[in-house]
């Protein structure tokens, strides 16, 4: 069964949940507070404003967005899928991001994606069909699970803030790597997002950063993570078929 976090009970709830399955987690609450809902909208836009906001600030994510936005009004798979490339470009997409957002907006409109199908779907399912999506990796799966769909048991391994995180509370002796991020969370599912949810607060609380997650490119595999990134404009979340978390 797939639980939903939508509201504050709801992540309390897991919070509470969380805590029993691994008592360790209670030091993360206890030094770094309680960690935000941080809901967005779900959905195409929700999906597109992960993939404009990737490997950008704050202002340059939110700026693009907005030129998106006016130039695609309304943004709208059908919209993005019209639009030719040097439009695109001209807001300040970068070629793949460009192709990404044509393939997911043609996958939509195919039938081939059905972003509210995914609610019924668990975590690790609704993952591996938005993976099969050209351009859509796992991190951004997994930030779309978390953040826009509110999926209890989404899990971003390839997070570099989140490894360096799981390093500092679990206090081991090295950052663990995205393969072996799977099975040090196994104990804590159906849980991992609000799992991820308290180590994101606790790095910040610990590093005194401010934001959301970063991913992880190639060359930053062996890097020190970089002040975390609040992606692209929130947006008030629409209602889901999703069942909740206080169940």
């Amino acid at each position: 069964m797939s639980f939903f976090i939508h509201t504050e009970a709801d992540l309390d709830t897991a919070i509470a949940r969380l805590i029993d399955a691994d008592p360790r987690f209670a030091k993360a609450l206890a030094r770094a507070g309680r960690p935000p809902l941080r809901r967005r909208a779900d959905g195409f836009v929700g999906l597109a404003s992960i993939v404009v906001s990737q490997q950008l600030s704050t202002a340059s994510a939110s700026a693009i967005w907005g030129r998106l936005s006016a130039a695609l009004e309304p943004l709208e798979p059908a919209a993005v899928i019209r639009a030719r490339a040097p439009k695109l470009l001209r807001v300040g997409l970068s070629m793949a991001k460009v192709r990404t957002l044509k393939a997911i907006a043609k996958a939509i409109a195919k039938g081939e994606l059905d972003l509210p199908g995914l609610a019924d779907k668990s975590a690790d399912e609704a993952h591996a069909v938005l993976t099969a999506v050209h351009g859509i990796g796992p991190w951004t799966a997994d930030i779309y699970l978390l953040t826009c769909l509110g999926h209890s048991d989404a899990w971003p391994a390839g997070d570099l803030a989140l490894q360096e995180a799981a390093k500092l509370l679990l206090e081991l002796k090295t950052r663990p790597t995205t393969k072996e991020m799977g099975p040090l969370a196994e104990r804590w599912r159906p849980w991992r997002a609000v799992a991820a949810r308290l180590l994101w607060t606790y790095y910040r609380a610990l590093k005194q950063r401010e934001g959301a997650p970063i991913q992880a490119t190639a060359n930053q595999a062996n890097a020190t993570p970089a002040p975390m990134q609040t992606m692209a404009p929130i947006v008030k979340p629409k209602t889901t078929r999703a069942r909740r978390a206080n169940a």
